[in-house]
């Protein structure tokens, strides 16, 4: 059968000098299919099945869980928002489906403007296809709201995969997270499409102090409204209702920004913001679902635990110091706490983590690690434009990574100078 497969590709080949566009694809194609025809032999080669193509697979299999809760969370905290099927599994068909309807064209954007680039840099430069992007394009629909306008997304990835990625030469040759440098290009260029309480539930507008209205539904929910009306289940309808009365639509960060924690809790429980159920990015608000993934990744070996661990110390420990501090009502939420809310778990597992932009020497990485749960914590509490920290703190060390590593080479050549002249 595999034999019979690589004959039949091997005759749909195109040719490299008369079609060298169509060439690209084609390889790009089948080297993600198949595994290389040249592998090291020998008993001195370290054999392993991993290639950075299932390398950057298994970190895309690790994020389906967010993708499964982050979609049926923007349905579910849509009907929270107009005071329908409040409870988590009613009205499941409808918040399911209408999750696909706002993940799909984002996911879709992402990569088809990321591949595109990607497609075109690899046919100018003659080289295959790089995979870089299998994650960058499974990450960047996870950190974004669920309303983002498609347009502004597609310049914040051609920003991202241009500026970030390839002026510096390709996959590999990066120093600043892709994914991340798509979300700041929107914080800094659009801010108000990705901050502030109103861009966090799909289909609600603000039309007032306290007062906020659902908008039409779109042509694809008309479309399964004749499906569920044939199965006789519950529809979507014309859309257009009035949210419930006293409905903030802020996240939890938000509040704790400008209340604390108490404001925290006077909308959500902590069994809310550990599982997910509430108003955030598609895939940055379910713990347990991050954390699966994160283990997945561990056990793996895709990801290094000295970064993911050494960024939960510092962040904790920068937590712990601002509660003896005390000097505002953020600083006051209970360091635990500060784990329940916004996106420390995501960003751990699946940014800080990022093999091509953190630090690669085993001491960089607890210090890499450490600093970003330090700063971020700091961005989180002290900044009040911004209560998070988590996308500005991985950037600024990623610029330091290269250095850190280097001091940490430095010493261990120095340490190992001195016992050299020592035993000399």
């Amino acid at each position: 059968m595999k034999k019979a497969l690589l004959k039949f590709f091997d005759r749909i080949e195109p040719s490299k000098e008369k079609h060298p566009f169509m060439h690209t694809l084609y390889d790009g194609f089948f080297t993600f299919a198949f595994t290389p025809n040249h592998v090291t032999k020998g008993g001195v080669h370290i054999r392993d099945g991993m290639d950075l193509k299932r390398t950057m697979v298994h970190v895309v299999l690790a994020l389906q869980l967010c993708y499964i809760f982050g979609t049926y969370n923007i349905g579910h905290q849509h009907y929270v928002a107009i005071g329908e099927y409040t409870g988590l599994m009613q009205g499941f068909h409808l918040k399911l489906i209408h999750g696909l309807i706002k993940v799909l064209p984002i996911f879709i954007v992402t990569n088809v403007v990321g591949l595109g680039i990607e497609f075109y840099y690899a046919y100018k430069k003659g080289h295959g296809i790089e995979e870089g992007f299998l994650v960058s394009g499974a990450l960047i629909p996870l950190i974004m709201p669920p309303d983002i306008p498609l347009w502004i997304l597609a310049m914040a990835v051609v920003f991202a995969v241009i500026i970030g990625k390839e002026a510096f030469g390709g996959t590999g040759m990066n120093i600043l997270n892709v994914a991340l440098l798509a979300r700041v290009f929107i914080f800094f260029a659009y801010p108000t499409t990705i901050s502030g309480d109103e861009v966090w539930i799909s289909e609600i507008d603000k039309i007032g102090v306290g007062q906020y209205v659902s908008g039409e539904y779109g042509w694809a929910h008309g479309l399964f409204d004749k499906l569920f009306a044939w199965f006789g289940w519950a529809q979507f309808g014309a859309g257009g209702q009035a949210v419930v009365d006293g409905y903030t639509g802020a996240t939890p960060l938000a509040l704790a920004a400008k209340g604390g924690w108490q404001a925290v809790t006077e909308s959500y429980t902590p069994g809310q913001m550990l599982w997910g159920t509430i108003p955030g990015s598609i895939g940055e608000t379910s713990k347990p679902f991050i954390l699966a993934g994160a283990a997945f990744l561990l056990v793996t070996g895709v990801a290094s635990w000295r970064i993911m661990l050494s960024m939960f110390l510092g962040a904790l420990g920068m937590a712990y110091i601002l509660n003896l501090w005390g000097a505002t009502t953020f600083m006051e939420v209970p360091w635990m706490y500060q784990f329940y809310m916004g996106s420390f778990f995501f960003a751990m597992a699946f940014m800080a983590t990022d093999p091509v932009t953190a630090s690669s020497t085993n001491r960089g990485k607890w210090i890499y690690g450490f600093l970003i749960g330090m700063v971020g914590m700091i961005v989180r509490v002290l900044n009040p434009a911004y209560p998070e920290g988590w996308m500005l703190a991985i950037l600024f060390m990623n610029v330091f990574a290269p250095l850190i590593d280097h001091y940490v080479v430095e010493a261990n050549i120095s340490r190992r100078m001195k016992r050299a002249k020592t035993t000399a």
